[in-house]
C-alpha cells in the first residue's frame, strides 16, 4: 500500500464508538471508563461513561489536523475514580495509512495493559474526505484477447512527426533474407579517386615499345626514329679536286704538276 503525501493541514475525523471486553479495575462497583486520544500536540478526551463497565459506549467525534509524516494516533482508556487517582485500563496505537488511502476505516483496535497483556479493544470510525479513490485518473484497460488466437497487430496511437528513415545500403527483399552479393569487387564502395585517372602522371611515361631503348640501336633504327633535316649545303665529293684548276679548265688525272 502506497503512503499518500501532501496531507499537511488536512482534516481527519475520528469517531469513538465505544469499547468492548475491557479489563475490569473495580472489585465491588462497576467501573466508569473514558477514552483519551493524542495526535502530535492535539489531545481529546471523551465523557466518562458512568457504570459503563467492560462495554462502554461513547459516540463522540473529534477532528484532527494532519501533519506530514505522522501516521498514528495514541489511544488510552482510563477508569474514573472520585477519591483516588484514575485507574489505567489499557492503551494502543491507531495506524491511519488505510484511511488516508481509502478514505474510511472502522476496524477495532486492540488495547494492552502495562504488562503487555490483552486489555480489551476500542471501536473507532475514521474518515478522511480528501483521500484519493482507487481507479480515479487511470486510463481504461485494453480489451482482452483470447490466448489461443492470433494477437492483433500493434498500432501506435501517436502520430509520426518524421518520415521513416531509409536504410543504406538497401535491405534485400529476397526470400532468403540476406543482402544480394555485389556484382563485382569494385562496384561497392566506389573507389575515389580512380586509380588510373588521378593524379595524372607527368611527364607521361613512354610507350612500352620505345622504352627502354635498345643499345646499340639496330641498323636504320636511329635514322627512322630520329630523322635529320635536309642539309642546306650542297654535297661535296671526296677527295676534293686540286686547286687552282689547270689552265683551260681541263684536268686530266695522272698529270702532275699541271701545266
Amino acid at each position: 500500500m502506497s503512503i499518500p503525501t501532501g496531507i499537511q493541514g488536512h482534516l481527519l475525523e475520528v469517531t469513538v464508538v465505544g469499547c468492548a471486553k475491557l479489563k475490569d479495575t473495580e472489585w465491588i462497583s462497576r467501573q466508569d471508563p473514558y477514552v483519551c486520544l493524542e495526535y502530535a500536540n492535539t489531545k481529546f478526551r471523551t465523557k466518562t461513561c458512568t457504570d459503563g463497565g467492560k462495554n462502554p459506549t461513547f459516540q463522540e467525534k473529534f477532528v484532527f489536523s494532519l501533519i506530514e509524516g505522522l501516521r498514528e494516533i495514541n489511544i488510552t482508556v482510563w477508569n474514573s475514580n472520585t477519591l483516588t487517582f484514575d485507574d489505567f485500563i489499557g492503551s494502543g496505537r491507531v495506524q491511519i495509512q488505510k484511511v488516508l488511502t481509502q478514505g474510511f476505516d472502522d476496524n477495532p483496535w486492540t488495547l494492552q495493559s502495562k504488562s503487555g497483556k490483552y486489555a480489551g479493544e476500542v471501536k473507532l470510525v475514521l474518515h478522511y474526505p480528501k483521500a484519493n479513490k482507487s481507479g480515479h485518473g487511470l486510463a481504461p484497460s485494453a480489451p482482452m484477447y483470447p490466448s489461443h488466437g492470433a494477437q492483433p497487430p500493434y498500432v501506435s496511437t501517436y502520430p509520426h512527426p518524421y518520415p521513416t528513415p531509409s536504410t543504406y545500403p538497401p535491405v534485400s527483399t529476397s526470400p532468403s533474407g540476406y543482402a544480394p552479393p555485389l556484382t563485382s569487387a569494385s562496384a561497392y564502395p566506389p573507389q575515389y579517386p580512380p586509380a588510373a585517372a588521378y593524379p595524372p602522371q607527368y611527364p607521361p611515361a613512354p610507350a612500352a615499345a620505345a622504352y627502354p631503348p635498345q643499345y646499340p640501336p639496330a641498323p636504320g633504327a636511329a635514322a627512322a626514329a630520329y630523322p635529320y633535316p635536309a642539309s642546306p649545303y650542297p654535297q661535296s665529293t671526296y677527295p676534293p679536286p686540286p686547286y687552282p684548276p689547270p689552265h683551260g679548265g681541263a684536268f686530266y688525272p695522272g698529270t702532275y704538276p699541271p701545266y
